[in-house]
């Protein structure tokens, strides 16, 4: 055992990381009160409590209808009448319920985010917790939030993205009313997408005697693993905010945690040891234990552990501090790929936004589940968190579910995207930044590369970028640092990219040979950090062309210039097996940057180096400037914003899960106009070669060309109503097979939902999807009825959605278009509320559907 102060274990801790890279640690992840067969809720302290319940609200400046409302002063007083606030509970995001307008930027969303977001909670602690130190934990707050308790000054964060801590002790008033207040001002920051406002993820109050484990203060690594057994290195901050020096005593005990955060058996402890503090002082112990027979974390069994570090004074326990880990090796090679605890993995991967959909940027945990759920089905294994610190959540999930995350600090540097973004602030807050990010998450398995930066425009600062992957490094030496350079050639060629360990590409690859034989990146791993930006709106079929009323073809062939087809950027990566794999813009539709119909003038950097590309987009813009798209969501998703799968999401499915039998064949078949007329078949399938069949008659088999084709296609299909049918076959051997047909009319609504049963915490959300349908339940893929949504018993309508990027419905109305036979209805239970309830759904002309949802 041995104490060391934080700045001699950071150095200790700093050291070379050679090539190829071999970084071997495990992680954490999120808990609450920790007792063995009772399930963690938040990492840390075990005296934390959830602080989301009322709250008062009250937004000023900017209003939702373009209006603006002075902004009284002594808002943070506790003598100011805040009885007419609105009250709700936390998250919040000010922004989603609208209106949208016609007059904003699609770039945002045409949402009306920018205004001055003040919160105010009256709240009271016991008389008992005299003496304790008081903490408030933001999980995020969009965007420079200052906190007040009872009328003082506590403190601020800007970066609304950034998890942060804030010390109430000084000011709190055990056993009597106390207010905390919370300033957000959205107009000082610029955003290229939706970024929300409000207080958006969750609040906790953490409690803590004044001898305790620091805010993030425990850091393990295995730096020794084999089959037998796995050593845990353990750093442990201790604060002593008491004004006398202090004996204390710290032990850990490691347990296995299982699928629902649940401790089950005891894996081993560290021996006790006596640590000596100064008042006012922090220092680090590190400690180890040897787990026999190690669990380790991957992507197919996500193992893992939970370390609970106790402090003992006098032989009583003073604190208990909870840190889920996993076990697991990670190996960065050119040569060799990427090796998960040995074995080599294809980076599989979607880059994502934060926000939710019709949800907002407002964190829901079930929410989030079901997207993840989604693109694993897919075949990701890897997200990137585009372009900026996560929720806790993604990467608790992320855990759970054996994710591998690229955890991204900014979107710029020094040089802004925009007059009000990071740039801003990045002086004086970038350090303090990154430490938040990395001390948040470098316990987590799941992560396995931190991000400086995305698309930069100071990516060529060779000091800049060095400073800043140093900055990272000192705090976690365990993990590559990357970047994601949309001007490769530049970074490489400044010599700014030696700095880091592993290099991101956004969608340049075309000197990656000559960079490849560079002796300055010949070891260098490459990673695809954002590929293809593929767009498309799903179920929309145009022929000839690729764009029509401010909608995108979906045969998945069109793209803005700095992108690529799925099948184009399936053909590089096979070109360069030495690439780690990909993300690709993106895994969902999200809102803001509908990309073509997108003014947003930061595109012109993706032609940093070609102006006659930069002087055709800035022509094209212009025409975008004066015709005003309605568009307000991305096309980029390979799944819609209401969570419906587009065609390119069989594309990947077939690419990325071989081992699955995938047959997808695309458009529909309900043309009436186009009888006798040319109408081309597109078959995606894991399957290596198919056979299309129409109303019986074979029009031919096809087979792929290694490496070449990744979907088929019968070009000269001329159109007949009736069954289109194609049969998949692999090795030889029939595979799988998908079907077409043209429907009859539009006769019922179908509604299904993702999950029958919920909790009654308020929170817990069931999703509901909706599909137009004939009298034998084929759904009338063009149909755009309109369907009117209602509950019945103890549940809500949340929101509802179609995935129409045009669409200016607020997504709080109970009445929705389908969009392309499909719609979406979110509910949850009334809080606290048992038994069930009912959802119904019903179009004039069409049978009503029901759905009942339990609630537990």
């Amino acid at each position: 055992m041995k104490v060391l102060s934080v700045m001699n274990m950071i150095m200790k801790r700093s050291i070379f990381l050679g090539i190829p890279f071999l970084f071997m640690l495990n992680l954490m992840i999120v808990p609450t009160l920790f007792a063995q067969n009772k399930s963690i809720v938040r990492m840390g302290a075990t005296d934390t409590q959830s602080f989301d319940e009322n709250w008062l609200f009250s937004r000023y400046g900017l209003q939702s209808d373009g209006s603006r409302k002075e902004e009284p002063k002594n808002l943070e007083s506790e003598n100011y009448n805040d009885t007419a606030w609105q009250k709700l509970d936390l998250p919040h995001d000010w922004a989603i319920t609208g209106p949208f307008r016609s007059d904003l930027t699609g770039e945002t969303g045409k949402l009306p985010w920018k205004g001055i977001g003040w919160y105010r909670k009256h709240f009271t602690i016991p008389a008992t917790d005299a003496g304790k130190q008081i903490f408030v934990d933001f999980d995020g707050a969009m965007a420079y939030a200052k906190i007040w308790l009872n009328g003082k000054y506590v403190g601020t964060w800007p970066y609304g993205y950034n998890s942060f801590r804030m010390d109430l002790t000084p000011f709190i008033k055990p056993g009597q009313k106390n207010i905390i207040a919370v300033r957000l001002d959205t107009e000082s920051w610029d955003s290229r997408w939706y970024p929300g406002g409000g207080i958006y993820r969750h609040v906790w109050l953490v409690k803590t005697n004044p001898v305790h484990v620091g805010h993030w203060g425990t850091y393990i690594t295995t730096p020794k693993i084999t089959a037998k057994s796995a050593t845990v290195q353990l750093a442990v901050t201790v604060d002593n905010a008491t004004k006398k020096n202090v004996t204390a005593k710290v032990r850990t005990v490691l347990f296995e945690l299982d699928k629902n955060n649940t401790p089950k058996s005891k894996a081993a402890a560290t021996k006790e040891s006596v640590l000596e503090l100064k008042a006012g002082a922090s220092a680090v112990l590190e400690s180890q234990a040897t787990i026999a027979n190690p669990k380790r974390w991957d992507i197919k069994s996500p193992n893992r552990y939970v370390a609970q570090t106790t402090i003992s004074m006098n032989g009583k326990v003073v604190d208990t501090y909870n840190t889920p880990f996993g076990i697991r090796t990670i190996e960065f090679s050119a040569t060799k790929g990427f090796l998960l605890n040995g074995q080599k993995v294809e980076i599989k991967g979607t880059c994502n936004h934060h926000d939710l959909g019709a949800l907002g940027a407002a964190i829901n945990t079930s929410g989030l589940k079901r997207q993840l759920k989604m693109l694993q089905d897919m075949g990701c294994n890897s997200l990137r968190t585009s372009h900026n610190v996560p929720a806790p959540e993604l990467l608790e999930l992320a855990d759970q579910m054996g994710f591998l995350v690229w955890d991204e600090a900014f979107d710029t540097w020094k040089v802004g995207k925009k007059k009000n973004d990071y740039n801003k602030i990045f002086d004086e807050w970038h350090k303090k930044d990154l430490n938040a990010m990395v001390h948040r998450d470098r316990n987590h398995p799941s992560v396995f590369i931190w991000s400086i930066g995305n698309e930069v425009p100071d990516q060529q600062n060779v000091a800049l970028t060095k400073q800043l992957a140093d900055i990272v490094r000192k705090e976690d030496p365990t993990r590559p640092v990357s970047n994601g350079y949309n001007d490769p050639d530049g970074g490489r060629g400044s010599g700014a990219a030696q700095a880091m360990d592993v290099m991101g590409v956004n969608y340049f690859f075309s000197k990656q040979a000559q960079w490849d034989a560079d002796p300055r990146y010949t070891n260098m791993p490459t990673l695809g950090s954002e590929t293809a930006s593929t767009v498309s709106s799903r179920g929309e079929y145009f022929f000839g062309k690729e764009y029509e009323n401010w909608q995108i073809s979906s045969y998945d062939t069109a793209h803005p210039g700095w992108g690529c087809t799925p099948d184009e950027q399936f053909r590089t990566n096979a070109k360069f097996p030495n690439m780690l794999g990909e993300y690709v813009w993106t895994g969902f539709d999200y809102l803001g940057e509908p990309t073509p119909y997108n003014s947003d003038e930061t595109n012109l950097l993706n032609f940093r180096s070609d102006p006659s590309k930069i002087a055709e987009l800035e022509k094209k813009l212009e025409e975008l400037r004066k015709s005003n798209p309605p568009s307000r969501s991305s096309y980029f998703g390979i799944i819609d914003l209401a969570g419906f799968p587009k065609d390119r999401f069989y594309s990947y499915q077939s690419k990325w899960r071989p081992e699955l039998p995938v047959a997808h064949i695309f458009p529909h078949w309900n043309w009436k106009e186009r009888i006798g007329l040319v109408t081309p078949v597109h078959v995606y399938t894991s399957g290596d070669e198919a056979e299309l069949f129409l109303n019986g008659k074979s029009l031919g088999r096809k087979v792929k060309t290694p490496g070449i084709d990744f979907r088929l296609i019968w070009n000269d299909v001329v159109y007949t109503p009736g069954e289109l049918k194609v049969v998949c076959y692999k090795n030889g051997k029939e595979w799988a097979t998908d079907m077409v047909k043209t429907t009859g009319k539009a006769a019922q609504l179908n509604a299904s939902a993702d999950r029958s049963v919920i909790t009654d915490d308020g929170s817990d959300l069931s999703f509901i999807t909706i599909k137009v349908t004939d009298k034998d339940g084929l759904m009338i893929p063009r149909s755009n009825s309109l369907i009117k949504f209602s509950i019945e018993g103890a549940g809500e309508i949340v929101a509802t959605d179609n995935g129409d990027a045009t669409s200016f419905v607020p997504f709080q109305s109970h009445e929705r278009q389908a969009y392309n036979g499909m719609a979406l209805v979110i509910v949850k239970a009334k809080k606290g509320q048992k038994g069930q309830f009912k959802v119904k759904a019903e179009s004039e002309g069409l049978s009503t559907s029901f759905v009942t949802i339990k609630i537990k």
